[in-house]
């Protein structure tokens, strides 16, 4: 969101789908934090954020790819996205969040070699082995 609000980069449908995914698993980190479970709710809440990061790593994927393939090769552009919300129905609008744009193939900031889907990448990476430890790591009850 700095990027968005301190540098002015207006964010794709991708990009906004990655979003999402990142406040989701944040919200489930933070609810698994609060309701402090036991063995078995500790396992199924990294279960949800392994899911969640496997879902956020295929987008953030798809956009990589989308910035891979030469100009001519990229998906038309589209209208901003109020103007598709507010057009397009339910559907079609998942459709287009989901396999992105034109706009999602532009590299608009990079910082270390890294697009921001690369630096996604690198986080919903860490995001699922963070789930697949809670998952298999042995949790000690402490009385």
């Amino acid at each position: 969101m700095t990027l968005q609000h301190v540098v002015g980069l207006e964010p794709c449908p991708l990009c906004i789908s990655q979003r999402i995914v990142v406040i989701s698993i944040t919200l489930v980190v933070l609810i698994a934090a609060i309701h402090n479970p036991q063995t078995k709710g500790k396992r199924n809440y990294g279960r949800i954020v392994f899911v969640l990061g496997l879902f956020g790593i295929g987008l953030a994927v798809r956009q990589l790819y989308l910035q891979s393939l030469p100009v001519d090769q990229a998906p038309a552009c589209m209208p901003g996205l109020d103007y598709l919300v507010e057009v397009l129905p339910l559907t079609e609008l998942i459709t287009v969040m989901f396999s992105g744009t034109g706009d999602c193939a532009e590299v608009q900031w990079s910082f270390l070699g890294l697009t921001i889907p690369g630096w996604t990448l690198v986080c919903f990476i860490c995001y699922s082995i963070f789930g697949l430890l809670e998952m298999v790591r042995k949790h000690h009850l402490y009385k």
